[in-house]
């Protein structure tokens, strides 16, 4: 057991020296942060696609209200902060088109058969569990495929990019933020069952450090915290290194992609937490007493079927601007417009894919659960 646990701790240091050394202190400080995002969100069961499924199923709120509170505690300082450094600083601020509500729309059903979304699944395949795995596989794909077609959903008909800040300027934006948030928590408290409204003090510190590592992403690497950028990147990385010219698709042919397409992952910052993340999720799984208690066996067919809905996955989160991450939590807490509705088709899409779940996927035998 202390050998294990030795063992974990040594890789997690070993990677962030690596990072540090071969990439410089903001790589090294990046991977930290990825870390930290593991360690809560693994070890304090902080998720996305679970409790959105536990609020439609089970009438269970709490979890959805654990992700509203880090937004607004990111949306607090984020929104002011940005006001004061425009220039060293993004938001995550996307357009809003017919391909992108269609996109965060299927992104929404596939997280609930795949069990997780872009974060959940980087959770899932850092705490070894196999399905979680092959999504992950299958999102890597999905993303970079989807990054080739970007152009064309965006051609269907795209809003120029909208935020609260340029409709009410910084301070008037963060309280509409703010009461929008409200809104959707009382809906949410309408919505739960007696009993299971209030976030139990696990969520609730859980909330306050993913805020926190939040904000320091945004300092630290000059954008909000984001997954799928990094994990098409590494799509297309495996495609060069197959043979693939890049150098005509339009997205990657783009200044800045194409110029991480010649440099390490290490300078990549949304690759640089993603890693940490993986590490940090896998640290906790070996920390535990049974690490074994999350894996869950299911048939051939349901494999298959988890393959084809990370690689959907994927795609559809190219076609959204960012899964739960980096369009409903990074983009809402930083002004968004694009994040409010994100969140409105994502959530349709997550209340359809909760009737496909039991008819797609079925156990072959079960362990454990996971969210």
């Amino acid at each position: 057991m202390f050998l294990r646990r030795a063992s974990v701790l040594l890789v997690a240091l070993g990677f962030t020296l690596f990072a540090f050394v071969m990439a410089g202190p903001r790589a090294g400080l990046l991977v930290m942060v990825g870390l930290g995002f593991g360690l809560v969100l693994e070890g304090l069961r902080f998720g996305f696609a679970g409790p959105w499924r536990m609020i439609v199923t089970d009438r269970d709120g709490r979890g959805l209200l654990a992700q509203l509170i880090a937004i607004a505690l990111v949306a607090v300082v984020a929104f002011p902060l940005l006001a004061a450094n425009a220039g060293e600083l993004a938001p995550a601020h996307a357009p809003v088109g017919i391909g992108m509500i269609l996109g965060a729309f299927v992104f929404g059903a596939m997280m609930q058969l795949v069990m997780g979304c872009g974060s959940g699944t980087l959770v899932n395949a850092g705490s070894g569990n196999l399905v979680g795995l092959i999504a992950l596989a299958g999102f890597i794909g999905g993303s970079f495929a989807g990054s080739l077609h970007l152009g064309w959903w965006t051609a269907l008909g795209s809003l120029p990019v909208y935020s609260l800040q340029g409709f009410f300027g910084a301070n008037l934006g963060l309280i509409v933020t703010l009461a929008g948030l409200a809104l959707v928590a009382g809906l949410t408290l309408a919505r739960a069952a007696p009993g299971k409204r209030m976030p139990p003090r696990r969520l609730w510190i859980a909330a306050a450090l993913i805020a926190a590592l939040a904000l320091a992403n945004l300092v630290i690497a000059g954008q909000p915290w984001g997954i799928v950028y990094g994990l098409g990147l590494w799509g297309a990385k495996i495609a060069q290194a197959g043979g693939m010219d890049l150098g005509a698709t339009a997205f990657w042919a783009a200044e800045g992609n194409a110029t991480r397409l010649t440099e390490s992952i290490l300078t990549d910052v949304t690759s640089l937490t993603n890693i940490g993340l993986l590490i940090g999720a896998f640290a906790v799984m070996r920390w535990r007493a049974d690490p074994g208690a999350q894996t869950q066996a299911l048939t051939l067919a349901s494999y298959g079927a988890v393959l084809a809905a990370g690689l959907i996955l994927g795609y559809s989160a190219r076609m959204a601007f960012g899964c739960n991450v980096g369009a409903f939590f990074s983009g809402i807490s930083t002004g968004s417009l694009h994040g409010w509705v994100w969140l409105l088709a994502a959530f349709a899409g997550s209340s359809f894919g909760i009737r496909l779940r039991p008819v797609l996927l079925r156990p072959a035998s079960v362990k454990g659960a996971y969210a």
